[in-house]
């Protein structure tokens, strides 16, 4: 079929879901169990220039998609999601604003923090209520299909290019520094794509620690010379090579986008009321994280999304295990924290992260959420007991993070702050 524009897209599937290229075009699946309609917008190179827009022509359990012909790996595009908007009901759905693919395997651009990313208009009557018609495309990143800048970005011995970047700690100096310590894993603060917060840019600062993820499964373009994913694939061998396990801090608690006078950047404008924790006036969100919202990994496709983004670390960018950053969020259940819960059960049965490091940050802020000591904590912690091995091995060996004051590490990285210059 044709979109009228003379831009020819075919049915597709519904899996996976993300951005496919097989080697003759792209085959594009977006979940959104409320959505009546959605469009793939295609930009130029630079992400600058929205040069058309098609309907995903087909709807199959709760997935929108469509295969593209001719379509390559650098198509750079957005989503535009149609449906209602009724904040009231949990919906914020408002095709006037560019959303991110949240199967991205990498991001273009940077967030300008301007009115036009909120859903709704900032000082209207009504406040999130407010329906806002401004187009946000030219403010938005648009898809692209130790701590790594604190660690290097002052060693004397890393060309000045590569500090700051996953190629300066790949490093022979920086590698051999750290074995020097006697450590056995490198675990990286949060290196998914996250952004800038709107308070830290007006004061002329950035997000520092990476504590608010935009996509699970893209790395944060800043750390990267070169903008090739094989960058951080070629340090995970570096680091492996000599005998140090990788570890990654990951945030599947909440999202950059906040409550609900937040932006609309991805998961909020493709369907907010499948994607968070919503109380029974929808209009808000249960803040179980402290930072807004919080992920709802009842929902059987966002479980599908974290999953998938844990699979695809460990398998495409050969990471060792996990940390997980206020793991009780992902054992909750409407009801409350499970320790059969879903995510955690998942987690057992499945035959690739069952077999990697999972290592729990026990607590959270919502109700019965400090679990230190329970089984589903201590279970992740036995796996994680601090033992020597090699990379590669099924034994574990990290250490696991314990308690609402201390983040424990086995790993190195320069002190932490809450932002930067």
């Amino acid at each position: 079929m044709s979109n009228g524009n003379g831009v020819r897209i075919h049915e597709g599937l519904p899996h996976p879901l993300g951005a496919t290229w097989d080697g003759m075009g792209v085959n594009f699946a977006l979940f959104s169990a409320h959505a009546t309609r959605v469009e793939l917008c295609l930009f130029d190179m630079a992400g600058e220039r929205q040069i058309e827009c098609v309907e995903l022509p087909e709807f199959t359990d709760e997935v929108w998609h469509g295969y593209l012909p001719d379509a390559n790996p650098w198509t750079v595009y957005g989503y535009r999601v149609h449906g209602p908007y009724e904040p009231e009901a949990g919906h914020r759905f408002n095709p006037n604003k560019l959303l991110l693919d949240p199967y991205a395997k990498a991001h273009v651009g940077a967030l300008k923090w301007v009115p036009e990313v909120f859903g709704y208009t900032i000082g209207a009557e009504g406040d999130d209520l407010s329906f806002d018609e401004r187009d946000s495309a030219p403010f938005m990143p648009i898809v692209y299909e130790a701590h790594v800048r604190g660690l290097t970005k002052r060693h004397p011995l890393v060309p000045e290019a590569l500090r700051g970047t996953v190629a300066g700690l790949a490093r022979r100096e920086v590698v051999e520094y750290i074995k020097s310590l006697g450590v056995t894993a490198v675990e990286l603060l949060p290196i998914h794509a996250f952004i800038d917060d709107s308070h830290l840019l007006e004061r002329g600062l950035t997000n520092y620690w990476g504590y608010n993820t935009i996509g699970f499964f893209a790395a944060n373009p800043r750390y990267f010379s070169t903008g090739d994913v094989a960058e951080f694939k070629q340090m995970v061998a570096h680091l492996h090579d000599a005998g140090l396990e990788v570890i990654l801090d990951v945030v599947y608690n909440h999202t950059a986008e906040g409550n609900e006078r937040g932006p609309t950047l991805s998961f909020k404008g493709i369907d907010n009321a499948s994607y968070y924790r919503l109380p029974p006036d929808a209009r808000y969100y249960i803040n179980d994280t402290g930072t807004g919202n919080t992920v709802n990994l009842s929902h059987p496709r966002v479980l599908q999304m974290v999953t998938d983004s844990l699979r695809y670390w460990a398998t495409e960018m050969h990471v060792d295990g996990f940390r997980f950053d206020l793991a009780t969020i992902l054992g909750r259940e409407p009801y409350g924290f499970d320790e059969g819960g879903g995510f955690l059960d998942t987690c057992r049965q499945d035959p690739v992260l069952s077999q990697v490091k999972l290592i729990a940050e026990p607590w959270d802020c919502g109700p019965g959420g400090y679990q230190v000591g329970s089984p589903a904590a201590t279970g992740a912690a036995t796996r994680a007991r601090c033992r020597s091995s090699r990379p590669g091995s099924r034994d574990p060996r990290i250490c696991s993070t314990s308690g609402a004051g201390g983040r424990g590490r086995a790993s190195t990285s320069s002190p932490r702050t809450t932002a930067s210059r």
